[in-house]
């Protein structure tokens, strides 16, 4: 049989029609099983709690350690959480083959992850950057399949990306090698650069923020060149949708957020002063308050 490319078998993926689920047991890690190699890494991921689902995705150079503060909450307020790394990041595999960093393959693989969970009912998803445009995807593509949306400072165009990115887009050759070379202490400074970190950011988080970049693959920086501009699909969602982001974003352009509340068809926004990229750190109480409030909603609850 002849074996497919990774954009080949995401391609497909994306076109085709729900499907029923397959479901496998798993106890912290699940392989992603394909004729493609890329398909073949095991998935690491945390849980905690019990109840309803919720799935938190993280984004890029970051981990499911993202959410330290958001999953006791959850956890707390009766809810199962899941939390997995992406490929490339945290403790989950990283090839060493910038052809497995596409933005497509990264939503076969988390659909796969997903299917494989044996979920009874259907999850709520929270993502942040890169897992909101996840997040956004999977709910375009499996709809009636999502409990709801939560969205944090989400990617959903490469129209949103600071010349910064833009640039590490159109090269990222560049980006690589930055990523490489950079040591770990000259990125936890970086991340003053967020105008709400250095008030509002511990010095704890600066340190995960800092060993997340240092440990996440190289190669991901490929991810942003093979992003698709999701803009024209965005009526699709019809899951009831949280935004959620910061004011002084650095990353992303604070004024493609309300645009994208208006583009979905049952989505409210609310933005959250002084923060910048991620708020769901600078301002985890008020944030947290947010998202339960959401998950208890009638539209949500039900």
């Amino acid at each position: 049989m002849h074996r497919q490319s990774v954009a080949a078998r995401a391609r497909q993926a994306l076109q085709s029609k729900p499907r029923a689920s397959q479901h496998r047991k798993t106890r912290g890690r699940v392989a992603l099983s394909n004729n493609h190699r890329a398909f073949r890494h095991e998935l690491h991921y945390i849980t905690r709690g019990g109840g309803r689902p919720v799935i938190l995705v993280h984004g890029i150079a970051a981990s499911h350690s993202e959410w330290g503060h958001l999953i006791p909450d959850l956890a707390a307020c009766g809810y199962h959480v899941y939390a997995p790394d992406l490929p490339g990041h945290g403790n989950s595999p990283k090839p060493g083959d910038a052809q497995y960093y596409q933005v497509e393959s990264l939503l076969v693989q988390l659909e796969t992850w997903i299917e494989s969970l044996n979920l009874q009912e259907p999850p709520l998803l929270i993502g942040h950057s890169l897992g909101g445009y996840l997040g956004l995807a999977y709910a375009r593509d499996h709809s009636g399949e999502v409990r709801g949306l939560v969205l944090i400072n989400p990617l959903y165009s490469p129209r949103q990306l600071s010349p910064v990115l833009n640039l590490m887009r159109k090269r990222p050759q560049l980006g690589e090698k930055a990523l490489r070379a950079t040591p770990k202490w000259v990125i936890q400074a970086l991340v003053h650069l967020d105008p709400s970190a250095a008030t509002q950011f511990s010095p704890q988080i600066r340190q995960q923020i800092a060993a997340d970049y240092k440990r996440a693959s190289p190669n991901i920086v490929y991810l942003t060149q093979s992003l698709p501009d999701m803009t024209a699909s965005l009526p699709l969602v019809k899951a009831p949708t949280l935004v959620i982001w910061g004011e002084k974003d650095l990353s992303l352009n604070p004024a493609s957020f309300p645009e994208l509340v208006k583009l979905l068809p049952n989505a409210a926004g609310c933005p959250i002063a002084g923060c910048g990229h991620q708020p769901h750190l600078c301002k985890h109480q008020e944030v947290n308050r947010l998202v339960l409030e959401f998950m208890n909603s009638a539209a949500v609850a039900r």
